[in-house]
């Protein structure tokens, strides 16, 4: 059988192997946790058990798959190129370093020790986008990485019980820092104040273009550093990094059946094509 691909993806919280012909149509998956082939094509079982060979942690079971639900049918019918379920927290921090030559990037060390920002900006996208992966256990689901026109990009896109939420990532500095927040500008110890405010209500306005559904917009900071939040702030939350597992308790905005809606179409790409 011709060369099969393999894409790994989470889906409901559980890790999964999708097996795809290169023309990206999906033949079969592979659930890490229960050990499971489900198989869409029966002729080809021989070839998709090889291709999950190398990626199987113990025995296989092999048959149809279950029923599927409006997300699965989603899912398979989406090209592997068009789906953004298996981007990690700061996939486009990564693709631009990794293509930053070593002499630009050497222009970045403004002083000794001082290394490239982006690289705070990548840990701190990596930091909070694993805890954001956590709520997926309690319905939430998660997307790392939107891209949006013109090269900009959400860095977490969350869709759960309590609605529809873009996530903006800061690295908030050290215990000896301060974070000052007075709306739109937000300053870190002596840095200059840059609208991370205005920036994070723009990208939930283009999330909520993009989706036809209201996208509250969130500033969320890692790190140790003190913050002092503005009085009259109301419509963008501040979210430091360990507040992010009380959001598993916030709900009765969406069902089911409309998270898994929402994130069908959030996770393909041709979604942000015009926002």
């Amino acid at each position: 059988m011709t060369e099969l691909r393999i894409v790994h993806a989470r889906h409901q919280g559980q890790d999964r192997l999708y097996v795809s012909l290169p023309d990206g149509r999906n033949i079969a998956w592979y659930d890490r946790e229960t050990g499971r082939v489900s198989l869409l094509d029966a002729d080809a079982r021989d070839a998709v058990l090889a291709a999950i060979a190398p990626y199987a942690t113990g025995p296989v079971t092999i048959g149809p798959p279950p029923v599927p639900t409006a997300a699965d049918l989603a899912r398979l019918t989406l090209h592997p190129d068009d789906d953004l379920a298996p981007n990690r927290p700061g996939e486009a921090l990564h693709a631009e370093l990794d293509h930053t030559p070593h002499a630009t990037a050497r222009r970045f060390r403004t002083r000794r020790f001082r290394t490239d920002p982006r690289r705070d900006a990548l840990a701190a996208q990596e930091l909070l986008g694993g805890e954001l992966d956590r709520l997926e256990d309690a319905g939430w689901r998660v997307l790392h990485s939107v891209p949006l026109p013109g090269g900009a990009y959400i860095a977490h896109l969350l869709i759960g019980p309590a609605g529809a939420m873009s996530v903006r990532t800061l690295y908030g500095g050290n215990a000896r820092q301060r974070v000052r927040i007075a709306d739109p500008l937000v300053a870190i110890g002596r840095a200059a104040p840059l609208p991370q405010l205005r920036w994070a209500r723009r990208e939930a306005e283009r999330a909520s273009l993009a989706l036809a559904a209201a996208v509250r917009p969130i500033l969320a900071l890692t790190g140790q550093a003190r913050v002092d939040p503005a009085p009259t702030l109301r419509d963008v939350r501040i979210l430091r990094e360990h507040e992010v597992r009380d959001l598993a308790r916030a709900g009765g905005v969406l069902k089911p059946a409309d998270i898994e809606s929402l994130y069908a179409a959030a996770r393909d790409r041709r979604t942000w094509l015009r926002v």
